[in-house]
C-alpha cells in the first residue's frame, strides 16, 4: 500500500508517553585567568550603542527618506530650468519649513541614524542663519558624544564646514531678525556658540584626537577657528573626512543649496578671526599641551588617527608651498605665535631642539633615535614634512645639519625618507644647496634608474628660485643619465623623459612611435616634470633643454626658406620625434612649459614655433597635438600667426576633413587672409588686445542731419488723418512700402554714395508717377 502523505505541522505525541526530561547544560565555568581580569555578566554596564540617543520612529525615518529624495532631485536639478511666472525658491521653502517642524526635538537622533544622518548634511546647505543657530544650539552639551558617533560625527563635520558662511556675514554686521516669542528664551550668536562647544571639547581633546571618528571634527573645528587657513576649503577634503568616507559622500550627490541662489553666494568668505575665536584657538592648543607630556606627545606621531590633527597643529603659516592637508593642530600653534615657546607641540616632536637652537647652544646637537624614526616611518613622514617646512629659521639650521648633512645618500636612496628630504632642501640656502649637490653626487643615476625623482626635482626648483647653483644642479644632470662627452650629452631629453641613463638607452630599439606595451619606451611623468622644473631655470642652463627641443630638419616651406632668424641647433631632435613628444599627453606637458616659462627667452619661443611650419596639418590632426597648436597659436603674434595661416593655405581641405583640425582652422580664417588680408590682420591684432585695450563696440548710429534738410513726417493719429482728407494711393502706397524700407537701411549702416545714388533714383521714379495722377487712376478703374 502506498505510504500515507504527511502533513505539515507538528506531530502529536502519544497520550501515554512518559515526559522525556530536557536536558539543560550548565553555563560553562570562567577558566582560571589573572585577578585583573573580570568577566562580564548579565548585571554588568552594557555595551554602548550606536544610537546613545534612542532609537528614531519608523514612521519618521520613512518620511526623512522622502525628503532625502526629494532634497536631492532639487540639488541636482539645472538652476536655469525654471518655470516662467513663477517662484521656483517658493514651492521649496514650504517644504523645507515642513521638515524642519518635523526635525525640532529629534536632532539628536536623527544625527546619529545610519539613513537619518546624511539628510541632516543635506539640509544644513539650505538652512539660513536663524535656522543654523537654533539647530547648533540644541546640539549643545552633547558634541562630545555625537563626535564619538561613526554617523553623528559626519553631521558635526558639516555643520562645523557650513558655519563659516553665517560667521562671516555676523563678522559684517548682518543679523537675521529673530522671530517674537514669549516662550522661546535668549538666542546667541553663532560665533558665541562656537566658542561655547570649544570649551565643551576642550577638557576631552586630547581624547578626540586619537578617537578616529572625532578626530575629524576636531580639524573641522581647528579650520573654522583660523579662517585663514581655510582659504583653499575645496583642496583640504582629506583633512576632513577618510578616504573611505569621502568616497561614500561623493555617491550621495552633489550636496549644496536647493535654492536658486546667485553665483558664489554660499561660498564661503574670508574674514577676521575675532578675539574669541583667537582665545578659543590657544586654548585648544594648551589643553593639548596640558593633557599630554612629552612622551605622549611623541606617540601620537607614529599614531594614524591623530597624526593628521597633530599636523595641523604644528604646521606654519611662513611658507605658502606647505600643503593645506598638513596644516591643523601645528598650523594655529604657529597661527598663535606659540611655536617659540618653551614645551611647544613642535619642540617636543624634536626632542628639544627649538628651544636648544633659540638658546643659541655652541656645539652641534645630539642626534635622537625618536627623529630618526620618524624620518622613515611610512606614517610620521609626513609630520616630519611638515615640521621640517614649518620650524623656524634657526631651528631648521640646526635641523639639517645634525639629521641631514653626511648622511644624504642614504636618505635620498630611502623609499620614505626621500620625501622629507625634498622638502627639507626647498628651504636650503645657496651655500646649502651646492653641498647637498655635492654629497649626493654619487646617488643621482640611482636616483633616476629607480623612479625617485622628487630630490633631484626639488633641487631644480630650489636652484630656479635661489637664481644661483646652476652649474651644480647641470652637472647633477649629467651624473644622473651618466653623459661624459658631447654626444652622450645630446641624449639629454629622451634619456630623461623616459627615466634612463645614456648606456640604457642606447642598447634599447629606437622607435619614434611610443610603443604602450613596453613602458620602456613610454615617456614617464617622472621625467615630464624635470623637464619642465629644468625650463624654469635662468638662462644659460635652460637651454640644455631648449635647444634639443626645437625640430632639427627645416620644413620645405617657401615662407620658413626665406626666414634667416631660425637656426636649429645640431643637437636638436629629429622633426618625427618632436611630433611624437607633442602628440603624447605627457610629454607634450614639456612644451606647454617651453611657452609658458617666464625664464625662456622670446626668441626661443618664437624659433620653437617657426620650426614647425610646414606640420601644424600633422599636428593639429591628433587630440593632443590641436591642444600644442593651440597653444603656439595663442602665443604667436599678428606676424607669425599670418606665417601659420598662409603655410596651411594649401591644407585647407585636409584641415576641413580633420576631426581635430577642424577646430583649430576656425581660429585661421584662411577665406578672409586670402582675400582681405588688412582686414584679417586688423582682426587678429584686436584679439590680441587685452580686453581692457580692447575697443569699446560700435553701436550703429544715424547720420547727422544737414541743418536745413526737411524734418522726417511723424506718425499722425487716425482723427488727424480723417481731417486732412483723402490722399494720393500711390503715395500711400510707398510711404507704406519702399519709405519703411528706407528707413531700415539708414539704420543699419550709415550713408554711403552708392545708398545716396540710389535714393536719387528712387526719387525721380516717384516723380514721374506723380506726373501722370489721372492716367494711373484711370487705368485702375478700368481694370
Amino acid at each position: 500500500m502506498p505510504k500515507e502523505l504527511r502533513k505539515r505541522g507538528k506531530k502529536k505525541k502519544a497520550q501515554n508517553a512518559e515526559p522525556v526530561e530536557e536536558h539543560v547544560p550548565e553555563p560553562p565555568q570562567p577558566a582560571a585567568g589573572p585577578s585583573w581580569i573580570v568577566q562580564r555578566t548579565e548585571d554588568s554596564e552594557p555595551a554602548p550603542t550606536e544610537t546613545p540617543f534612542g532609537e528614531v520612529d519608523v514612521d519618521v525615518k520613512a518620511y526623512f527618506r522622502t525628503v532625502d529624495l526629494q532634497i536631492r532631485d532639487w540639488q541636482e536639478a539645472d538652476p536655469d530650468v525654471v518655470d516662467e511666472g513663477r517662484d521656483p525658491n517658493e514651492e521649496r521653502r514650504m517644504f523645507f519649513v515642513a521638515a524642519l517642524k518635523e526635525m525640532a526635538g529629534k536632532e539628536k537622533q536623527l544625527a546619529t541614524d545610519p539613513d537619518c544622518s546624511i539628510v541632516l548634511e543635506r539640509m544644513l546647505y539650505s538652512m539660513d542663519d536663524f535656522v543654523r543657530r537654533v539647530f547648533v544650539d540644541s546640539l549643545v552639551g552633547s558634541y562630545e558624544v555625537l563626535s564619538k558617533n561613526r554617523f553623528a560625527s559626519h553631521v558635526c563635520q558639516t555643520l562645523f564646514t557650513v558655519v563659516s558662511q553665517t560667521i562671516t556675514r555676523e563678522q559684517r554686521g548682518i543679523l537675521p531678525s529673530l522671530p517674537d516669542s514669549e516662550d522661546s528664551g535668549e538666542l546667541r550668536t553663532l560665533t558665541d556658540l562656537v566658542v561655547d562647544v570649544c570649551e565643551e571639547l576642550a577638557p576631552t581633546i586630547t581624547t578626540l584626537i586619537m578617537d578616529p571618528f572625532a578626530s575629524h571634527v576636531v580639524r573641522a573645528l581647528l579650520l573654522l577657528l583660523s579662517p585663514s587657513l581655510a582659504a583653499k576649503q575645496g583642496a583640504s577634503q582629506s583633512t576632513m573626512r577618510s578616504k573611505k568616507s569621502a568616497k561614500w559622500k561623493a555617491r550621495q550627490g552633489p550636496l549644496k543649496s536647493m535654492f536658486n541662489e546667485p553665483a558664489n553666494a554660499g561660498d564661503a568668505i574670508s574674514y577676521t578671526p575675532p578675539a574669541a575665536f583667537v582665545k578659543a584657538a590657544r586654548s585648544l592648543v594648551q589643553a593639548v599641551r596640558d593633557g599630554l607630556n612629552e612622551n605622549e606627545t611623541r606617540a601620537l606621531a607614529a599614531d594614524k588617527v591623530a597624526s593628521p590633527t597633530l599636523q595641523v597643529s604644528l604646521s606654519t603659516l611662513a611658507s605658502s608651498k606647505v600643503s593645506f592637508s598638513e596644516k591643523i593642530l601645528l598650523a594655529v600653534e604657529a597661527e598663535q605665535q606659540m611655536t617659540d615657546e618653551d614645551d611647544s607641540l613642535m619642540d617636543r616632536i624634536l626632542v628639544g631642539l627649538v628651544s636648544a637652537s633659540r638658546r643659541k647652544s655652541s656645539g652641534a646637537l645630539p642626534s635622537s633615535d625618536f627623529v630618526l624614526t620618524l624620518l622613515r616611518d611610512a606614517t610620521s613622514s609626513h609630520l616630519l614634512e611638515t615640521v621640517v617646512t614649518a620650524c623656524p629659521p634657526r631651528a631648521f639650521s640646526a635641523l639639517w645639519s645634525t639629521y641631514f648633512k653626511g648622511t644624504l645618500a642614504k636618505i635620498a636612496s630611502h623609499p620614505v625618507a626621500n620625501f622629507v628630504l625634498a622638502k627639507a632642501i626647498e628651504r636650503l640656502d645657496a651655500e646649502q644647496l651646492a653641498d647637498a649637490c655635492d654629497e649626493l653626487g654619487r646617488v643621482w643615476a640611482n636616483m633616476i634608474q629607480t623612479a625617485r625623482t622628487g630630490v633631484l626635482r626639488a633641487a631644480i626648483d630650489r636652484a630656479a628660485t635661489l637664481k644661483a647653483c646652476g652649474s651644480e644642479v647641470t652637472e647633477a644632470l649629467w651624473k644622473a643619465i651618466q653623459a661624459t662627452t658631447s654626444d652622450e650629452k645630446i641624449l639629454l631629453v629622451p634619456c630623461m623623459l623616459r627615466l634612463q641613463t645614456v648606456q640604457d638607452y642606447n642598447s634599447s630599439p629606437k622607435d619614434t612611435k611610443h610603443n604602450k606595451d613596453n613602458d620602456q619606451h613610454e615617456p614617464k611623468v617622472q621625467g615630464a616634470v624635470l623637464l619642465q622644473s629644468l625650463l624654469r631655470l635662468p638662462e644659460p642652463f635652460n637651454q640644455l633643454v631648449i635647444d634639443r627641443l626645437a625640430p632639427q630638419s627645416l620644413p620645405p616651406s617657401p615662407v620658413h626658406a626665406n626666414n634667416t632668424t631660425h637656426s636649429p641647433s645640431l643637437s636638436a631632435l629629429p622633426i618625427e620625434e618632436t611630433l611624437a613628444l607633442a602628440t603624447h599627453p605627457i610629454s607634450s606637458r614639456v612644451l606647454d612649459a617651453l611657452l609658458d616659462s617666464p625664464t625662456v627667452p622670446q626668441k626661443s619661443k618664437r624659433t620653437f614655433v617657426l620650426s614647425l611650419l610646414g606640420h601644424y596639418h600633422t599636428l593639429v590632426d591628433d587630440r593632443i597635438g590641436s591642444r600644442v597648436g593651440d597653444r603656439c597659436w595663442a602665443f604667436s603674434d599678428t606676424y607669425l600667426k599670418e606665417k601659420i595661416a598662409r603655410s596651411l593655405i594649401p591644407q585647407e581641405s585636409f584641415l576641413a576633413g580633420s576631426f581635430y583640425g577642424k577646430f583649430f582652422a576656425r581660429n585661421l580664417n584662411l577665406y578672409l587672409l586670402q582675400r582681405r588680408p588688412d582686414e584679417w590682420r586688423t582682426m587678429q591684432a584686436n584679439k590680441s588686445k587685452p580686453a581692457a585695450l580692447a575697443p569699446p563696440p560700435t553701436t550703429p548710429t544715424l547720420p547727422e542731419k544737414p541743418a536745413d534738410a526737411t524734418p522726417l513726417p511723424t506718425k499722425k493719429r487716425k482723427r488727424d488723418r480723417e481731417k486732412e482728407g483723402p490722399k494720393d494711393e500711390i503715395d500711400e502706397l510707398f510711404a507704406g512700402t519702399l519709405g519703411k524700407k528706407v528707413k531700415r537701411a539708414a539704420l543699419a549702416s550709415e550713408a554711403t554714395p552708392e545708398t545716396a545714388k540710389g535714393d536719387f533714383e528712387l526719387a525721380g521714379v516717384l516723380g514721374a508717377i506723380k506726373a501722370a495722377p489721372g492716367e494711373g487712376k484711370g487705368k485702375r478703374r478700368a481694370r
